[in-house]
């Protein structure tokens, strides 16, 4: 009597239709994860940054407002629907740039309600500064 050789086979079948499954999920779901656009200069563009200066916003740490609308001229203790009117003014002559500079002890909360406030009135390119290091 012949004895039988034991054969030890991994069946891959069930690991290939889950991966076929996958792969057809990941292909229906990727189209629709859009989160946002880009904006890319385009072939012959120059690179050169806007000519406007940028509107400098501060936040205090007490939390008062002050801006600077990059000709120098310093605006200080404004509240917030003056300094959102005001920007609003200064960005109509000249697409400009908001940069909002904050003290390191001002509540986030602040901070966000300020740009709340601005991206409520429309004002557009609105961004923070950071300093480097410690």
């Amino acid at each position: 009597m012949r004895r039988r050789k034991l054969v030890s086979q991994i069946n891959v079948v069930p690991f290939i239709d889950v991966m076929l499954v996958l792969l057809i999920v990941f292909m229906i779901a990727t189209p629709s994860l859009r989160t946002g656009e880009i904006e890319l200069p385009s072939v012959g563009q120059p690179l050169t940054p806007s000519q406007a200066d940028p509107i400098e916003v501060t936040v205090k740490a007490d939390g008062s407002l002050s801006m600077r609308d990059g000709g120098g001229a310093a605006q200080g203790k404004l509240t917030r629907a003056t300094l959102v009117n005001r920007v609003l003014e200064l960005q109509k002559t000249k697409d400009r740039p908001v940069v909002i500079a904050a003290d390191r002890n001002v509540k986030y909360d602040e901070v966000v309600g300020l740009l709340g406030a601005l991206h409520a009135q429309g004002v557009k390119r609105v961004g923070l500064v950071a300093k480097e290091g410690g």
